[in-house]
């Protein structure tokens, strides 16, 4: 989560399997980015602002992360001064 702004607040509910983003831009609206089936989001434990999503598909997880940028996307601003939003940060595949 990226905010200059007005911080953005993201709450994870349904064990996992929702993501709700609040105050985008000091907007009132809630946005609520449903996990597509056998991916899960949880919040990094040590950094602040950052959501991990997981899931044994690739396919479904890289299109959950880009359901989640997709709904803070800017609109009717100059993106280049309003660089608020979700972004991803890294990806690839975790070794246990």
């Amino acid at each position: 989560l990226v905010y200059a702004h007005c911080p953005i607040n993201a709450t994870i509910t349904n064990g996992g399997g929702t993501v709700e983003l609040r105050n985008f831009l000091g907007e009132k609206r809630v946005r609520i980015v449903n996990m597509l089936p056998g991916v899960k989001v949880e919040k990094s434990a040590g950094t602040k602002d950052e959501l991990t999503i997981t899931g044994a598909d690739i396919d479904l997880t890289s299109r959950s992360a880009a359901l989640v940028r997709q709904s803070c996307l800017v609109k009717d601003k100059d993106i280049r001064k309003f660089l608020d939003g979700v972004y991803v940060s890294s990806h690839g595949t975790l070794e246990e």
